[in-house]
């Protein structure tokens, strides 16, 4: 395993973990390394119920990356109206959405030949 996967996976790890304190629902992981001229390496998807708990999820994330990677996404979109936020650590992007948002957009079909892994949660 390269140096490069093993810090996406540990990235990849801890934004799951923010998303999961918070109640992130319905996590995805599109790894997108397969296909060509993609902008990064993995999408992460997940969605909140309203525009508060998006940002919660996109604040916990943040905190959980910083406080155990020491690294910061490199840039942050939409936390303005927080109905869908994207937050960009360069291999690794993530989209928080409001469900209804995340419908509306359907990423996941859009990179219909990404290896979509869905996370269990438990709440």
């Amino acid at each position: 395993m390269s140096e490069k996967e093993k810090n996406s996976d540990q990235l990849i790890a801890h934004i799951i973990k923010g998303i999961e304190e918070v109640k992130g629902n319905d996590i995805d992981i599109l790894d997108l390394r397969e296909i060509e001229n993609t902008v990064c390496d993995y999408f992460i998807i997940c969605n909140g119920t309203s525009n508060t708990q998006v940002n919660a999820i996109v604040n916990s994330i943040q905190k959980t990356v910083s406080k155990n990677l020491k690294d910061k996404p490199w840039h942050i979109e939409g936390s303005e109206n927080a109905e869908w936020v994207l937050m960009d650590y360069v291999n690794v992007v993530v989209h928080v959405f409001q469900k209804h948002i995340r419908e509306f957009y359907d990423i996941e079909s859009l990179w219909g030949d990404a290896k979509i892994t869905s996370i269990e949660t438990s709440y």
